[in-house]
């Protein structure tokens, strides 16, 4: 007998940036569902600077068909300097072996690349169906109406987690591009990427073109100026998003940073800084509710701040899993969004927890030594966080194989029964 066909399914999803991107890519290759993304814009365009595609993006990206076209600047070397001398304190080749077998290239088939924000949003954009994205629309209230078919809304949270609310978390983070040539004169600066830390703060610079396919005058080079408060200490408004900024409000954090960081942001001309600052909120134990109808992914999920760097691909692997989810459970979308919850919570509080030690350390490492310079600090600040080899289950993540594996466990589950 031919096997029913799950019922019809509404799909409302709220936020165009890549995990709304994403979740309508996979969500609408499913047949019995009809996707609709609200966002409240009224041009979608990405607002910011560079973004690292590493395996597991690159991983999400393939299962999206949407790898193609997102090409930027190659990691192949990562260097970690001392932000006041411009001491290196670290140097990582990431050809290097990951954990587990074979090195970052091996596993994901694409070494890990920097590249333009834009490139990945219009690599999204260009796979999503016409007519599904919506501009110009904001959500102001969410009402269940008698006798409605249920649907899933996804990326949405003060509607439905009334007591979670957002704060400022002290880091600010000026971001832009400029072009390559104009910082090629300045020793060190190109082409590795490179960390510049300070005592509050640091300067991340990387290339974030493909030499391939641009001319070099067309290249160009990306500036994260980060700094850190107690945000206690803050007074005024602060916006959360790309908002412009002054040279003088960005340089004034850095005064006393290695002359190559001073030149760098001094090349930066007027007007294109965007200051963006760092909100987040109470984590969140479960991300489904609203009576199994809403489910939150990508950064509404989590108040990571960027911790890991990964950002998109934890937003594009949410909306392929929530895909498989519901594909899995048949038309059932309370056990679909429990499965869901199932499988990314966990791997969401094993970050935290990574995070929470790392904190630890460090404030233990104080403690024992309450005169700890800042150069002490700063190469205890290095050794701790790891990276590719020992971040694997982040850098390395294979979505695919995590649904696989999901999947096997219920039919052995099954069979032991």
């Amino acid at each position: 007998m031919p096997t029913a066909q799950p019922p019809p399914l509404n799909v409302a999803i709220i936020g165009g940036g890549p995990g709304g991107l994403g979740a309508a890519i996979a969500l609408s290759a499913l047949p019995h569902i009809s996707v609709t993304l609200y966002e409240q814009a009224r041009e979608l365009r990405e607002i910011g600077a560079g973004i690292r595609i590493g395996a597991n993006c690159w991983t999400v990206l393939g299962l999206l068909g949407a790898e193609d076209g997102v090409k930027g600047h190659v990691e192949e070397r990562v260097l970690q300097r001392n932000g006041l001398s411009g001491e290196l304190l670290a140097e990582k080749n990431l050809d290097g072996a990951l954990s587990g077998g074979g090195s970052v290239k091996e596993r994901s088939g694409v070494e890990p690349q920097r590249v333009r924000r834009t490139r990945l949003q219009s690599a999204l954009v260009g796979k999503v169906g016409e007519g599904i994205i919506k501009l110009g629309r904001k959500l102001v209230r969410m009402e269940k109406v008698a006798g409605g078919k249920g649907g899933s809304v996804v990326v949405v949270r003060e509607h439905v987690f009334r007591d979670h609310s957002i704060k400022f978390t002290g880091t600010t983070i000026f971001r832009t591009l400029i072009p390559a040539s104009s910082v090629s004169h300045i020793p060190d600066m190109t082409p590795a990427t490179t960390w510049w830390h300070g005592p509050t703060g640091h300067m991340y610079s990387s290339l974030v073109d493909d030499p391939s396919e641009l001319r070099p005058e067309e290249q160009m080079f990306e500036i994260a100026a980060r700094d850190v408060c107690d945000p206690a200490t803050v007074t005024g408004k602060r916006f959360s998003w790309g908002v412009p900024a002054t040279k003088e409000r960005v340089e004034s954090f850095f005064t006393d940073y290695d002359p190559r960081v001073r030149e760098t942001l001094a090349i930066v001309p007027e007007g294109q800084w965007k200051e963006f600052s760092a909100f987040a909120g109470p984590r969140l134990e479960k991300l489904v509710a609203w009576e199994g109808r809403v489910v939150l992914i990508g950064d509404a999920s989590h108040p990571l701040s960027g911790a890991f760097g990964s950002g998109a691909a934890f937003a594009l692997e949410d909306g392929w899993i929530l895909a498989r989810a519901i594909e899995y459970a048949r038309g059932d979308l309370q056990a679909a969004l429990d499965i869901f919850d199932e499988i990314r919570s966990p791997y969401y509080y094993k970050m935290y927890q990574y995070l929470d030690q790392i904190k630890a350390s460090m404030q233990n490492a104080k403690a024992a030594n309450p005169t700890q310079s800042f150069e002490e600090s700063l190469e205890a600040r290095v050794n701790a966080f790891g990276g590719e080899d020992r971040l694997s289950w982040i850098y390395g993540n294979d979505i695919k194989d995590v649904w696989r594996k999901w999947v096997d466990g219920k039919i052995a589950a099954k069979s032991v029964k």
